[in-house]
């Protein structure tokens, strides 16, 4: 992909998306915030990472919330803020894991965003999860497993969003660009 290539993409998509964000889905380890800045910087539009937003909103982190309050109340308090969130595009929003598991998210997320899964393989997740601790659905004798079942239960479900894009263990910028052009294609199907 030339850089001249890439530059039109990203006029394309900065003429076409209007005030929609880029919502970010997948599972934990897939790259949603790691790549999602890179994005954003490269569009020039603002990140945000709705796990941080939950956690201000909050006063706690999500390992406490998950602890104290339990998954259930996480996942509407997610809910919440992901709504509010989608008010302030264009953006690049990066989601938890389970976030689009929720049909009122995944409406809204139609009505004011484009979504990208970027899709990983286990090997991939397991290597990236492994470098990050507190992850609260992984603390149990057999994370492997846990991801297996994740796998199993959200990629049909993740399969609804309007891109997919690979994420795998290629630098950054070749995953940001493979989303750019998606994007850029999606955008110039849809006017």
């Amino acid at each position: 992909m030339s850089e001249n290539s890439l530059r039109d993409k990203i006029r394309t998509i900065n003429e076409r998306l209007g005030e929609r964000s880029i919502v970010l889905v997948g599972l934990m380890g897939a790259g949603k915030t790691t790549v999602g800045r890179r994005l954003a910087r490269r569009l020039d539009l603002p990140f945000v990472d709705a796990d941080h937003e939950i956690e201000r909103a909050a006063g706690k982190t999500i390992e406490e919330i998950f602890a104290e309050d339990g998954g259930d109340f996480f996942r509407a308090g997610e809910e919440r803020v992901i709504a509010r969130l989608l008010e302030g595009g264009p953006q690049v929003l990066a989601t938890g894991g389970g976030a689009w598991m929720r049909a009122a998210t995944r409406q809204r997320v139609r009505e004011r965003g484009v979504s990208v899964w970027l899709k990983a393989d286990l090997d991939v997740l397991m290597e990236r999860v492994s470098r990050r601790p507190g992850r609260p659905l992984l603390k149990n004798d057999d994370p492997r497993a846990v991801m297996e079942r994740l796998i199993e239960q959200r990629y049909p479900v993740y399969e609804l969003a309007d891109i997919t894009v690979e994420s795998c263990n290629k630098p950054h910028n070749v995953v940001v660009a493979r989303i750019i052009h998606a994007l850029a294609d999606w955008l110039e199907k849809r006017e």
